[in-house]
């Protein structure tokens, strides 16, 4: 794990926002294409409005979400919805967005379709996840129903998950998908979450689920 400490939380969303346009556009020249993974949320909201503005080939970008709550974009608890207000749009807007929802009364019934339609993404270019003062990461929460799934070796790549902290039904992608991909960064802020943090460095994954993906991790931490 590299860890980078910030001076103030502009400066992170800042400098996190170009390195990751710069880790895409070298997958660009090279391979013509890329793959991003990113979190829900508010927190990486300044990085999703510094990204729509970047001169990118976004058209052979793919984009898709950590997790999702088992909501409509109708919702103020999609973030899927998020995603569209804060990342594409402007120069971002043709990105192309791979779901994890569709209209259905549980996710079980979609896991096929909607692995398949990320399947050809992967391994993922460049991954940006957050972290909850739990240690939980994506939807892999301490306790949920299928954690022990999420975490295995051959875990399929997405997984319904059900956990009290999590309120509704989510999709996740698991942690050897999310381990596996060829760039990693964590944002994280304030004092509690690098308490966590340093916690689940001593803790198992099935304990600190944020511990599967940080061997080749970079943290980026502010105040």
């Amino acid at each position: 794990m590299n860890f980078l400490e910030y001076p103030d939380r502009e400066l992170l969303m800042l400098s996190l926002a170009d390195r990751i346009a710069g880790e895409l556009a070298d997958f660009l020249r090279r391979d013509g294409r890329a793959s991003f993974c990113v979190p829900g949320g508010t927190t990486p909201g300044p990085i999703f409005d510094t990204l729509s503005g970047v001169d990118l080939d976004w058209p052979n970008v793919s984009v898709f979400l950590n997790d999702e709550r088992w909501v409509g974009e109708d919702s103020p608890r999609s973030n899927t919805r998020l995603l569209r207000e804060r990342l594409l749009r402007g120069k971002a807007l043709h990105a192309k967005l791979v779901p994890l929802y569709q209209p259905a009364d549980e996710p079980e019934t979609e896991m096929a379709a909607l692995s398949d339609g990320l399947r050809p993404h992967l391994p993922i270019s460049v991954l940006l996840l957050g972290m909850g003062a739990d240690m939980h990461t994506a939807s892999l929460f301490p306790g949920a129903d299928r954690l022990a799934e999420g975490l295995a070796p051959d875990a399929p790549i997405l997984l319904p998950m059900r956990a009290e902290a999590a309120g509704e039904p989510r999709i996740t992608l698991t942690a050897p998908h999310l381990a596996g991909a060829m760039n990693i960064h964590v944002l994280i802020t304030g004092a509690e979450k690098r308490a966590a943090l340093e916690a689940a460095l001593t803790l198992p994954p099935e304990q600190a689920p944020i511990a599967a993906v940080l061997k080749n991790a970079t943290v980026h931490w502010a105040a």
